[in-house]
């Protein structure tokens, strides 16, 4: 995959894409397709081995949750699927389902513990914005059977995701700080600089602007670099509604293969943090692949063979989506 300047190649997405957004799928993926499906992130769940999870909610009972804690008790950890979700609370999976509802829980105000099923499962939600890399594998190779173009692809990938791109600032672009009750750094973590370095970085500032609040006010700016490269950091953009993105140009197969994230030119360190492309489309525009950044599944546009392709998927869980179907937080009336 190569970084590809020309961001009119997606112009088309543009033409078919709702503006302003509408609360429709439509926001995101683009009208005029034969079928579409949705394919659902996985879920995580997890239960401790022979014993029960303390009582909610755990600031109530502090003590309980600090023996267990202690205990090094044993937590089976797995993945499951949206279906097997809904068994578990008694509730229906369709196609339109959201998260929260097939949970029965209202994402204003859930509670830790909210999430535990009668057998003693307790979910994590789906990754939202992002399809983990062997299932992406997976669905490439479905993708490929279904374009006269699978060596001319594009692939497009949300410019908002931390440390990307670079930027101009005076603070580094990929530093997380956390700090204990007595404001001292308890945590800091950095792609290029150790933790020592970086502590000490942040005493100095800690006295300088304790010394002076107007110290470096008038202070120039300096280019943070990301993990792309300054050019593709400076270049430019795939503008669609609300969304901007970097472009490149590569092969449906090389997404087929599992290892694609090592030669992603947008992989993180760890690999498990590479983001997933949020577009994917062929040269001969068969299809189309959104996974928006803010959702917890994929949607994949095109000819209806390859909608029952995907939806057929041992691997996959998807199901076929009917077009202008609405997939917000609050659409799922089946579970209401």
């Amino acid at each position: 995959m190569e970084w590809e300047p020309d961001a009119s190649a997606g112009a088309w997405l543009r033409e078919r894409i709702d503006d302003p957004w509408r609360g429709t799928m439509h926001d995101i993926v683009p009208r005029g397709f034969a079928a579409y499906a949705r394919v659902f992130h996985p879920a995580t769940r997890e239960r401790p081995v022979g014993r029960a999870w303390p009582p909610e909610p755990a600031d109530r009972h502090r003590a309980e949750w600090e023996e267990f804690a202690r205990s090094g008790v044993e937590v089976d950890t797995e993945r499951v699927t949206w279906a097997d979700t809904a068994d578990a609370f008694g509730t229906t999976m369709h196609a339109g389902a959201q998260w929260h509802r097939i949970m029965r829980t209202d994402p204003r105000f859930v509670r830790s513990g909210e999430s535990t099923d009668a057998s003693g499962w307790r979910y994590s939600p789906p990754e939202e914005g992002r399809l983990d890399p062997p299932l992406l594998a997976l669905l490439a190779g479905v993708l490929s059977a279904h374009t006269s173009t699978p060596d001319d692809a594009y692939i497009a990938v949300w410019e908002g995701w931390g440390g990307l791109l670079g930027f101009y600032g005076e603070t580094p672009a990929r530093a997380a700080l956390t700090f204990s009750q007595d404001d001292e750094p308890a945590d800091l973590r950095y792609v290029s600089l150790d933790d020592a370095e970086l502590l000490d970085r942040h005493r100095e500032m800690l006295e300088r602007s304790i010394h002076n609040r107007f110290h470096n006010v008038f202070r120039k700016r300096t280019w943070q670099p990301g993990v792309l490269s300054d050019e593709v950091s400076r270049g430019p953009r795939l503008s669609l509604p609300n969304r901007d993105h970097v472009l490149f140009r590569g092969s449906i197969a090389e997404l087929a293969d599992p290892d694609w994230v090592a030669g992603a030119p947008w992989a993180h360190e760890p690999a498990a943090s590479t983001p997933s492309p949020s577009w994917i489309w062929p040269g001969d525009r068969a299809f189309a692949v959104a996974t928006e950044v803010d959702w917890d599944s994929t949607i994949v546009a095109g000819p209806v063979e390859l909608v029952r392709a995907v939806c057929a998927h041992p691997e996959l869980e998807a199901l076929p989506l009917h077009e202008g179907a609405a997939l917000t937080w609050d659409s799922d009336d089946v579970n209401r």
